[in-house]
C-alpha cells in the first residue's frame, strides 16, 4: 500500500493495497475505496462515500462533504462513484439529503475538470464530461454521455438529457434535450442535432437523419411541445423512428420544467 506519511486515513475507512494516496490527502471513516484508486494531493474524502475501480482524484478535491443545504442536519447521507473517472483539481462533490433521497451518485469513466462542483441529490450517468467551473445545483440529473460546458450553471431538478451537448457559459434553467446541441450563443436556445458527438458514438446515417427531422419538429416552427410531440408520435406510428427518437419524446413529454427549444 502507499499512503503519503502527510496523508490521514481514519479508522474504518477501507483503502486496499493496490490504492495510491499521496500527500496531505485526508480520508474519513466511512469511506471505501475501490482497487487501483489514486488520490494525487490533498484530496479529501468524507462522509459515507463509495468509489469503484481506477478512479483518479486531483489535488484539492472535496468529495462526500457535507450538501450546501440549510436542512440538512448531519444524516449519514452518501455518495456513490463507479469505475474509472477523474476528478481534476478542486471539483466538490456533495453527499445526499434526507429530503431529495439521500444519495448522490455518478457513473463511470466521467471526466469532471478543475472547478465542478456536483451539488446534492445529483446523479451522473456514464460517459459525461464536466467542463471547467460546471455548476450542478441539488437534484440535477445528467444522463449517459452528455458534455456540460464550461462556466455552466445548472438550475435545481433540471435534466440533462442523453448524448447532448451544452456550450460554455449556457445557463440551464429547463430541461435539455437528448441528442441536442444548446448554447448560449443562440440564446440560450436547442439549435440542432449533437451530429459530431452522434457520429463518434457510432449512430448510423439512418438514427442521425431520423433524430435530425424528429429535432427540427421538436425545436423549429410555431408548434408548441404537446403538438410537436404527436407530430412524432404519428411519425413512429407510420415507422419513420427508431428507439432513439421514441426516447426523445418520451423524455419531453415526462419533462416537469419543460424543455429548451
Amino acid at each position: 500500500m502507499s499512503i503519503h506519511p502527510t496523508a490521514i486515513v481514519a479508522e474504518g475507512a477501507v483503502v486496499p493495497a493496490s490504492c495510491t494516496v499521496g500527500p496531505y490527502c485526508t480520508i474519513g471513516a466511512h469511506v471505501v475505496l475501490g482497487e487501483n484508486c489514486e488520490l494525487v494531493s490533498h484530496v479529501i474524502l468524507d462522509g459515507h462515500t463509495t468509489l469503484g475501480d481506477w478512479n483518479r482524484i486531483f489535488s484539492f478535491a472535496c468529495v462526500g462533504i457535507a450538501p450546501q443545504d440549510l436542512k440538512y442536519a448531519g444524516e449519514p447521507t452518501r455518495v456513490e462513484i463507479g469505475d474509472g473517472n477523474v476528478i481534476r483539481e478542486y471539483v466538490t462533490i456533495s453527499r445526499g439529503t434526507a429530503g431529495g433521497g439521500g444519495m448522490t451518485r455518478m457513473g463511470s469513466d466521467c471526466l469532471l475538470m478543475a472547478y465542478v462542483h456536483v451539488g446534492h441529490d445529483s446523479v451522473i450517468g456514464d460517459g459525461c464530461i464536466l467542463a471547467n467551473a460546471a455548476t450542478l445545483a441539488g437534484h440535477v440529473v445528467v444522463e449517459d454521455f452528455a458534455v456540460v460546458g464550461a462556466l455552466c450553471p445548472v438550475h435545481q431538478f433540471c435534466r440533462i438529457g442523453k448524448y447532448s451537448y451544452i456550450g460554455g457559459a449556457t445557463t440551464i434553467t429547463q430541461d435539455v434535450l437528448p441528442f441536442s446541441l444548446t448554447s448560449v450563443e443562440r440564446n440560450n436556445h436547442a439549435y440542432g442535432l449533437n451530429k459530431v458527438g452522434l457520429q463518434r458514438r457510432g449512430f448510423s446515417a439512418e438514427e442521425l437523419r431520423e433524430l435530425s427531422t424528429a429535432m427540427r419538429v421538436l425545436t423549429s416552427g410555431k408548434r408548441n411541445t404537446t403538438q410537436a410531440l404527436a407530430v412524432i408520435h404519428d411519425m413512429l406510428a407510420q415507422g419513420a423512428g427508431g428507439e432513439h427518437v421514441r426516447y426523445l419524446a418520451e423524455f419531453a413529454a415526462a419533462s416537469e420544467r419543460g424543455v429548451i427549444k
